[in-house]
């Protein structure tokens, strides 16, 4: 009896928040790549583009490079 009133008052174990890291929890993403190792080649193009141009014209010129990373980062699951 105890046990259903101690289950009902805390929350359930198995109740952790969204990682997309995790390939249990994530199937986008099955070799559990962290955001920073993540799309390793969209990265450094968006890198070398933001690097490039100075920062005030850098999001207009960049914006392609920066979409592609985006929608690389998306398709692993990553909230971005």
């Amino acid at each position: 009896m105890f046990g259903k009133l101690s289950s009902w008052w805390s929350p359930p174990a198995d109740d952790k928040p969204f990682n997309p890291s995790d390939p249990k929890q994530n199937p986008l993403n099955p070799k559990g790549l962290k955001p920073c190792c993540a799309c390793p080649e969209t990265k450094s193009v968006r890198d070398d583009c933001f690097l490039k141009y100075d920062s005030s014209e850098a999001e207009g010129k960049c914006a392609q490079e920066l979409a592609n990373h985006i929608a690389c980062m998306r398709g692993l699951g990553f909230k971005v």
